[in-house]
């Protein structure tokens, strides 16, 4: 069976999508820093697809050949949207995720969050340290 024309216009689009976008367009190529740090960037990717046609049968036609093909005309479209979201910062011994938006409340939050559990950790440590300590059994 012979690829109906639509087919064609199809292939065509998505093989060109598919060489667009690729993995390295997501999570972009490493840059390395003088003083050592790895940046990476992570980017959204989206795309829409859209394809389509018709067949004409001329208007005088005297004979009704069922084998002859009909006129195609169609066309296919694709768009991509590549949008930076983030750089994943690696060096000093740390990993951070420093966002594009305007939103450094949560990335502050998730930079002070192991320092924060180490403070609570060594108070409660010193807390009971100090309990032990004042409690001596009574003499007899």
């Amino acid at each position: 069976m012979e690829e109906h024309p639509i087919q064609g216009l199809m292939k065509t689009a998505m093989e060109s999508i598919q060489g667009m976008v690729e993995v390295n367009t997501i999570v972009g190529d490493a840059v390395e820093t003088p003083d050592g740090k790895v940046i990476i960037p992570i980017s959204r990717v989206s795309f829409g697809f859209a394809a389509g046609g018709s067949e004409f049968e001329p208007e005088n036609t005297e004979s009704k050949e069922d084998d002859s093909d009909l006129p195609f005309g169609g066309g296919s479209g694709a768009g991509v949207s590549v949008q930076p979201v983030a750089f994943l910062v690696v060096g000093n011994e740390q990993v951070r995720l420093m966002t594009v938006d305007n939103s450094p409340l949560w990335d502050r939050l998730v930079d002070v969050a192991p320092q924060l559990l180490d403070n609570l950790k060594t108070m409660t440590s010193h807390k009971n340290e100090n309990n032990g300590s004042s409690d001596t059994p009574p003499k007899e």
